[in-house]
């Protein structure tokens, strides 16, 4: 029976997202294989973490430039092995978990644990190093200055970075982003949409007060608008006297995001790995809202730069490219919608999975 120990941390919800596809990709293709999903950040500095977790998450969605110089700093850091040699409380616990887990296989979703994995184990090839990469076109440098067996990454643009950065080719495998196994199920053509019934997703993040001028220009549009706050319930109120008594469906903290995505024409939102990588998989146009400078800018210029949807920093900018999307007969989105599913691959996690079986 092969092990599979998959290490994430809630640094984002691309590395969370990732984690779960691949987790849940394996228990589909690989029933009887022991899988463990750990964040091991968590587990060894506890309430610490959790301070830093959130002034991190502050810092990207209230002031979202600042990030990008720390971004570019570590892109161009050399040294990240040494770095990480002083996380001595982290990488104890990350030994005994190996000692008594055994893995055959370690899948990394955040970048500190293959240079953990080598540090503890060195060259011994004791078990499989696979690194999962979030990030597109602007992959930070920290994926890849590691050793390890396979790199997996989510497209060929994200497979240049890592091939000019010395990865041979060989080991660098474009299966895509790991998303849930869910939507390879819900693959289906999406018929362009009827006057009456174009369906916009905007899920709310970050959670901010600009979500409700967002939505009071929104609901004055012909469209069926559903809104997901996520876990910011008190934003709830104010969206709703921002919808006054427009059409409108809103949800907090859902499991249905596949099923939302294939039943809408559009998606409102921020450029997350996870979220673009999702719609994509999903095949469903996205306006991009909010874009953190550095990590998220790469996922911005994959849907910019394949014409698979657009950038709108404001919410008047926003309602002008939702009507631009559906005039003319739905012209721009059935350009978005054709261009966007020839980057979808919905089989990603599932695919994945059955490589990690094989090894």
């Amino acid at each position: 029976m092969k092990k599979i120990l998959i290490l994430t941390a809630s640094f984002g919800e691309g590395h969370n997202s990732a984690a779960r596809g691949v987790r849940d990709g394996l228990a589909r293709v690989a029933p009887t294989a022991d899988v463990e999903l750990r964040d091991l950040f968590a587990e060894t500095y506890g309430s610490a973490n959790e301070f830093v977790r959130r002034a991190y998450l502050a810092v990207i969605n209230r002031w979202p430039r600042s990030w990008g110089y720390v971004y570019r700093w570590l892109d161009h850091k050399k040294d990240f092995d040494k770095s990480f040699r002083r996380f001595s409380r982290l990488k104890n616990h990350f030994a005994t978990l190996l000692d008594r887990f055994q893995p055959d296989v370690v899948v990394s979703t955040f970048p500190p644990f293959p240079y953990l994995l080598r540090q503890i184990l060195g060259p011994s090839g004791r078990c499989k190093n696979v690194v999962v990469v979030t990030d597109s076109i602007t992959v930070n440098a920290i994926w890849y200055r590691c050793v390890a067996d396979y790199f997996f990454v989510p497209n060929e643009p994200s497979a240049g970075v890592l091939r000019a950065g010395g990865i041979s080719p060989q080991i660098i495998k474009t299966f895509g982003f790991p998303v849930s196994p869910k939507f390879a199920d819900l693959m289906r053509d999406r018929p362009s949409p009827p006057n009456s019934d174009r369906r916009v997703l905007y899920v709310v993040n970050p959670p901010t007060m600009r979500a409700p001028e967002l939505v009071r220009r929104l609901i004055d549009l012909d469209i069926h608008l559903t809104v997901t706050v996520g876990h910011a319930d008190k934003l709830r109120p104010a969206i709703e006297a921002a919808a006054g008594r427009g059409k409108i469906e809103i949800i907090g903290w859902t499991e249905e995001l596949p099923r939302m995505l294939g039943a809408s024409h559009l998606l409102i939102g921020k450029a997350g790995g996870a979220t673009v990588q999702e719609t994509i998989a999903a095949g469903c146009p996205m306006i991009i809202n909010h874009v953190v400078s550095g990590q998220e800018e790469g996922n911005a210029r994959l849907i910019v730069e394949t014409n698979s949807g657009a950038v709108a920093l404001s919410p008047a900018e926003v309602v002008v490219q939702v009507r631009r999307a559906f005039a003319d007969g739905a012209k721009q989105w059935r350009e978005w919608a054709t261009n966007i599913r020839r980057l979808s691959k919905p089989r990603a996690g599932l695919e994945i999975a059955e490589f990690l079986s094989s090894i």
